[in-house]
C-alpha cells in the first residue's frame, strides 16, 4: 500500500469515526466550510464540475456557473457528511429526512413479481435513499460497489453500506450481473448508480445534447429477467430533508436486437436522469468526465 492510498484510507476512517459523534449543526458547518475551501482553491474536481454544469445550464453566465459550482461543491460536501453519520442516525431520523414521490410505482413493479431494478444517477444522497428503503420500507435491496484503493478503503465502503442494510457485490473481480439477476428473479430490488460509465462496455447516449457513455447493466439485467426499470432522482429540500421521484417505467422495445434494445432503454434511462439534474443541477456529483468529448478530445465536434 502506497503512502497516498495509506492516507486515503485513514482519512475515511477518520471520517466515519469523528464525524459521526458531531452535533448535526457542527457537522454542517464543518461540510460546508471544507466545501467553500475547495471551491475557492478551484481544483481540478471543481472545474470539471463547472464544465459538466455548462451543458446542463448552457445559458449560464460565469457569475451563474460559479454560483452553481460553489452550491454543489456545498451539496457533494453534505453528501459526505450525511453519509459518515448515517450509521449513528436513528430510524426516525432516516424515515424522517427522505420523502419518495410516485413511491406506487415501485410497490407496482414489485407486486407483478419480477423484481425491480432502480437505476439513480450521482445526485442527493444515493446512501440516505437506500437507508430509507431497508428502514422506512423494510425493503432489502441488492447493490454493487466498485472496488476501491486501496482494498482496506474499499472493506469499509462494504461494511459501511451492509451496516446500512444493503447487500453489496464488487464491481468487479466476480460474477455480479449473476447475483444480480437471481435476485431479481427471486422478487428483489436492486440499486445501481448509472450515470457514468467509462468502460468499452458503456453504451454511448445523448445527454444534455452531447454523446456520453452509460451503463449498460440496468437495461441488461430487466431484460435477462422481465424486471421492472424505474429512474429515480433525487434532491436536497431543505437542510434536513431531501425528496426524490421514481419515474415512469422504462418500457422494453417490441422490436430490435438485444444490442438495439438496451441502448433503446439506456436512452431512456439519460432522459429521465437529465430531467432530474436540469431541475437541480447544484446537487448532481459529478466531479469527473462524462461526455465521450471530453474523454477523447479527437470526438470533440469543435
Amino acid at each position: 500500500m502506497s503512502a497516498r492510498e495509506r492516507l486515503t484510507d485513514a482519512l475515511y476512517g477518520l471520517g466515519w469515526s469523528t464525524v459521526k459523534k458531531l452535533p448535526e449543526p457542527v457537522a454542517v458547518r464543518l461540510g460546508r466550510t471544507i466545501a467553500d475551501v475547495a471551491w475557492k482553491r478551484r481544483g481540478a474536481g471543481v472545474l470539471r464540475l463547472e464544465s459538466n454544469l455548462a451543458r446542463v445550464v448552457p445559458d449560464a453566465s460565469p457569475q451563474r456557473l460559479a454560483e452553481l459550482s460553489r452550491a454543489g461543491m456545498r451539496s457533494y460536501l453534505r453528501y459526505w457528511m450525511e453519509s459518515f453519520r448515517l450509521p449513528a442516525w436513528s430510524e426516525e431520523r432516516v424515515v424522517a429526512g427522505l420523502e419518495i414521490r410516485d413511491l406506487h410505482r415501485l410497490h407496482e413493479g414489485l407486486a407483478a413479481g419480477k423484481g425491480v431494478v432502480l437505476a439513480l444517477p450521482h445526485l442527493g444522497n444515493w446512501d440516505l435513499a437506500g437507508a430509507w428503503l431497508t428502514t422506512a420500507q423494510k425493503m432489502p435491496f441488492t447493490t454493487v460497489a466498485e472496488r476501491l484503493k486501496p482494498e482496506t478503503l474499499f472493506d469499509r465502503f462494504v461494511a459501511y453500506r451492509e451496516g446500512l442494510g444493503m447487500e453489496v457485490l464488487p464491481h468487479t473481480g466476480g460474477s455480479a450481473f449473476g447475483t444480480l439477476a437471481r435476485r431479481l428473479r427471486d422478487g428483489g430490488v436492486v440499486c445501481l448508480v448509472a450515470d457514468r460509465d467509462l468502460s468499452a462496455s458503456g453504451v454511448e447516449v445523448k445527454f444534455f445534447g452531447e454523446t456520453a457513455r452509460m451503463p449498460a447493466g440496468p437495461a441488461l439485467l430487466a431484460l435477462h429477467t422481465g424486471a421492472v426499470l424505474l429512474p429515480v432522482t433525487l434532491w436536497f429540500e431543505d437542510a434536513r430533508m431531501m425528496l426524490g421521484r421514481v419515474h415512469p417505467p422504462v418500457e422494453v422495445p417490441e422490436t430490435g436486437t438485444r444490442t438495439e434494445k438496451t441502448s433503446v432503454m439506456t436512452q431512456a434511462l439519460a432522459d429521465a436522469f437529465a430531467t432530474g439534474i436540469a431541475e437541480h443541477p447544484e446537487d448532481w456529483h459529478m466531479l469527473q468526465r462524462l461526455w465521450v468529448a471530453d474523454l477523447d478530445p479527437a470526438k470533440d465536434p469543435s
